[in-house]
């Protein structure tokens, strides 16, 4: 893919919509994405899901527990899902998710992967047309800053008139 482009990931239990929180994902799917085409990457799927349904919020809207319980190692094979899903977003540059906790989003940080949270579910080719027309218009800072990540140019200076 020649021009400017980006690696997106996307959280999803069902392959076609963004329809899961980062935590608890059956899937993710990647697409690199520019202007005017996409290309499909890899589905990356987990075998292992996060105990419980916590929603966020802390312990008061998860029933007394804490949302990082469901990461908790409990077959004491020494597996960190967390880590796991946090690895497979190598060479991603932002990520579409329906959630993610504070520790989750730190990591997601330190790899240089920029986390976008929706609000609501959404399909995946709607995901992809928002990135081409931000691509194709006037990028926030942080894509600009994804987009000169992946190419390793500069920083480009970017006016809307």
């Amino acid at each position: 893919m020649e021009g400017q482009h980006l690696r997106i990931a996307i959280t999803t239990d069902s392959l076609t919509d963004l329809d899961a929180p980062f935590v608890a994902a059956k899937n993710f799917v990647v697409y690199d994405v520019s202007a005017d085409d996409s290309e499909f990457i890899d589905a990356l799927q987990f075998a292992r899901r996060a105990k419980g349904k916590a929603a966020g919020g802390g312990r008061d809207a998860n029933g007394g527990r804490c949302v990082m319980d469901d990461m908790e190692n409990d077959d004491g094979t020494g597996h960190d899902p967390l880590t796991e899903r946090v690895n497979a977003l190598e060479g991603v540059s932002i990520l579409f998710t329906m959630g993610l906790s504070d520790l989750a989003a730190v990591r997601v940080h330190q790899l240089k992967v920029f986390p976008v949270k929706s609000a609501r579910h959404r399909a995946v080719d709607d995901v992809i047309a928002q990135v081409q027309s931000m691509i194709s218009g006037v990028q926030p800072l942080w894509m600009r800053r994804a987009i000169a990540r992946r190419t390793g140019e500069e920083l480009a200076e970017q006016y809307a008139f």
